[in-house]
């Protein structure tokens, strides 16, 4: 692998990490906050726990837009600000609405980085390294989960009552750090030919980072561009040609989704908790389930390119089925809570290494250069507004006191076990494998080109 081009990925792919930190690091505050402010169930649910996501969803939707329009650099280095804000901001709030504001901003960030980072790592690549390359920023997501679960543990009576303050402002650290990194990145070669025709900063760009074969590859992308929107047709996501890569984007989303895993991340210590556990032992078991995480994407992205996406997600599938029925059952028969961390550790691993190791790689994969953004944008969108509404409905089922649900949270993960049964035939019967095909080549067999 050339050195640069995986420098580069990996820049890029530092988004992720604060992705996976931002996403994670409100988990170790959600009671603290929950006792400062006495929020009832709707505003902890709306306000609290779920306004991140709510950005996520601005961001996803209307990030795709700039990222066309004023290129891949310069989004990912604003990405970097809106992190930093968000820590900084949230950490200071003295009241739940300016928490709520700073929160929803991080998550313009998180969104945003969703389309752009896959994005733009995908289109530096080689077919026979993007799987694994675009897979650094999966990695780095459940990296920067884990160091969320370790930095809350650690800082768990750091600060007295102010320990949650803490936790979400460290992260303004490796915010920082990104954004300077950023700076030094070049800009897309494809984004450079398909949007702006500069063939010779995309050669230049293209030989600095190890490409062989350029003037081939430079021929390949404009014969590309002219059969995805052909001449004098404005090119329009939502039309019969794209219908293909649509709902497979939308349907890797919707089933990400309703695994439950965004459910299990943010909500880790109240379930270790009401299996028995005491405040800083569930936090310390989160730490487990960020571990798994990362050494299962390890294993993930370590076949990706090798047995190909749609087994990873045959095999995640099948551990997703069990793990959630058993977590289910351990819950309505009263089993041990090692029973029950057992089986949700299982559940993690086979996330990792099944929809969360694909996901990102699969949908930057299967739309042509000039609708990569936008076709991104939709998928990562149908992603967040699932998370966000999973996110915002959990007090309400499982509040200790006020939840529908608050003896029965069996019910919920017997639910998840059935969506994957689904999802499970889904991957089967209309999944495509795009294992070591150029990104060209891939929209030609989507009959795209």
């Amino acid at each position: 692998m050339n050195n640069r081009l995986y420098l580069l990925s990996l820049v890029a792919a530092m988004a992720g990490f604060l992705f996976g930190f931002d996403t994670v690091v409100i988990s170790g505050a959600n009671l603290p906050i929950k006792k400062l402010w006495d929020t009832s169930p709707l505003f902890h649910g709306f306000f609290i726990m779920s306004m991140a996501l709510w950005g996520t969803v601005v961001g996803a939707l209307f990030g795709g837009k700039p990222t066309e329009k004023y290129g891949r650099k310069i989004i990912l280095i604003w990405i970097g600000a809106l992190y930093s804000l968000s820590a900084l901001g949230s950490a200071l709030a003295t009241d739940p609405y300016t928490f709520s504001l700073f929160r929803f901003i991080g998550g313009v960030g998180v969104g945003v980085s969703s389309i752009v980072a896959p994005t733009y790592i995908a289109e530096i690549s080689t077919a026979k390294l993007r799987g694994r390359l675009v897979g650094l920023y999966q990695f780095n997501i459940v990296f920067g989960i884990l160091i969320a679960f370790i930095s809350n543990y650690l800082l768990k009576g750091f600060g007295g009552e102010a320990d949650w303050r803490w936790m979400l402002g460290v992260e303004a650290i490796p915010a920082v750090i990104y954004t300077l990194l950023a700076l030094r990145i070049p800009e897309s070669p494809r984004w450079l030919i398909s949007k702006k025709n500069d063939v010779d900063k995309a050669k230049s760009i293209f030989e600095y980072i190890g490409q062989t074969n350029v003037d081939e590859e430079i021929k390949i992308i404009q014969l590309a561009k002219a059969e995805a929107i052909p001449k004098g047709k404005p090119a329009q996501l939502f039309s019969a040609r794209f219908f293909k890569p649509i709902s497979l984007s939308f349907f890797i989303a919707f089933f990400n989704q309703w695994s439950g895993i965004n459910f299990i991340l943010y909500y880790a210590p109240e379930i270790l908790e009401r299996a028995g556990l005491a405040a800083k032992e569930s936090l310390f078991n989160s730490i487990s389930i960020g571990g798994i995480n990362l050494i299962f994407t390890f294993v993930g992205l370590y076949f990706i390119d090798r047995t190909g996406r749609k087994n990873l997600l045959i095999i995640g599938s099948l551990g997703y089925i069990i793990s959630l029925a058993m977590v289910a059952g351990a819950f309505y028969f009263s089993l041990s809570s090692t029973f029950l961390m057992t089986f949700l550790l299982m559940f993690i691993a086979a996330h990792a290494m099944g929809q969360g190791a694909v996901i990102w790689v699969f949908i930057s994969e299967i739309f042509p250069n000039d609708m990569r953004a936008l076709g991104q944008s939709f998928g990562v969108s149908v992603h967040w507004v699932f998370a966000a509404l999973i996110t915002f409905i959990t007090p309400f089922f499982l509040d200790e006191t006020r939840g529908l649900l608050r003896n029965d949270p069996w019910i919920i993960f017997t639910f998840f076990s059935v969506m994957m049964v689904l999802q499970l035939l889904w991957v089967i019967f209309k999944f495509p494998e795009t294992k070591g095909v150029s990104l060209e080549e891939i929209q030609k067999r989507l009959g795209i080109g």
